[in-house]
């Protein structure tokens, strides 16, 4: 028996018609009664899809559902086969979710709807992870950066709202420079070593995140905010003290790094980024390479390590924040 096509019939039940046993291709019509209807609920509405040969049951026992997760199964093959992913992709749904109906016999599911639950969530979840990664550094990308801070934070409930949670902005020091003198294959890169660089040291549930550009966010939570200055000036240090040489005679890269807390700053949607922000034109209008940050105890705005001691970064400090 031979499936007609699939047709739309009332609310969103995709409808199912099996032409009469008495039906051939001799030319003499078949007479008797109009063939009974099977339908498949779906719980979408489908267009007519030829070529199926799957008649499903609607019997209400195991071997029924699962021949309606076969007709489901055959129809997203179909569709699949002609590109039609979208309505291939709501079949597969609806057989999956024929399949976790507890009352379904797990003998009575077919191995192959099997194999495509699985090779589907496998695609589903390795899409996911792509569209959260920089394409060229391979680090996190800023929706997974956005994405954490809000739950970091305690926005969705994951996270306890006190939980120290510090955040840092590095932007790479006349970066233009490099992909002007070197080009931008090198600075490329040199992008992808200073996500090493930077990414070594980090806490537990730390990580490495291109904001944009050569601006690197690093997310370090569970450390208190001098821990997280002195993880900050280790990343910088270590920038500064690699042998970028070996790549070319005259490079030389540093990085300027503003550090604050999550409470930091108001803007919506970038919780304490607004403040790293602004420590880190401090760092860089104090003469770069270096690492910015407010003293908790103070207020005062402050280098860390040898930057230190510098001059104007009082002038600094006000320019960035003139209200304080």
């Amino acid at each position: 028996m031979r499936l007609a096509g699939l047709r739309h019939g009332r609310g969103n039940a995709a409808v199912t018609t099996a032409p009469s046993p008495g039906d051939t291709d001799t030319g003499t019509p078949a007479t008797g009664p109009e063939p009974a209807e099977k339908s498949v609920t779906c719980g979408f509405p489908t267009s007519p899809i030829v070529g199926l040969t799957t008649v499903p049951s609607d019997a209400p026992t195991p071997d029924g559902r699962a021949d309606r997760a076969r007709a489901h199964e055959a129809a997203a093959e179909v569709l699949a086969d002609r590109g039609d992913w979208r309505r291939a992709y709501q079949h597969l749904k609806a057989a999956v979710s024929i399949v976790r109906d507890e009352r379904t016999a797990p003998a009575s599911v077919p191995d192959q709807l099997r194999l495509e639950v699985d090779r589907l969530r496998r695609e589903r979840a390795e899409a996911r992870e792509q569209s959260r990664r920089d394409s060229l550094t391979a680090t996190w990308n800023r929706r997974y950066l956005d994405e954490r801070l809000g739950t970091l934070r305690g926005d969705q409930g994951s996270a306890p709202a006190d939980a120290p949670v510090c955040v840092a902005l590095a932007d790479v020091d006349h970066f233009k420079a490099v992909n002007d003198d070197h080009g931008h294959a090198l600075g490329d890169e040199v992008l992808r070593r200073l996500v090493d660089l930077m990414s070594e040291g980090l806490p537990e549930d730390g990580f490495c995140a291109r904001y944009g550009g050569e601006e690197f966010a690093l997310v370090l939570p569970g450390l208190e905010p001098a821990d997280a200055v002195r993880v900050c000036e280790e990343a910088r240090a270590r920038v500064d003290a690699h042998p970028w040489h070996e790549a070319a005679a005259d490079l030389r890269v540093t990085v300027s790094v503003g550090v604050a807390c999550l409470d930091d700053g108001d803007r919506p949607g970038s919780p304490g980024l607004d403040a790293a922000d602004a420590l880190l034109y401090v760092a860089k209008r104090a003469g770069r390479n270096a690492v910015a940050y407010r003293d908790v105890a103070d207020g005062t705005v402050r280098l860390a390590g040898p930057a230190a001691a510098r001059r104007g970064i009082e002038a600094a400090a006000r320019r960035a924040f003139p209200s304080s």
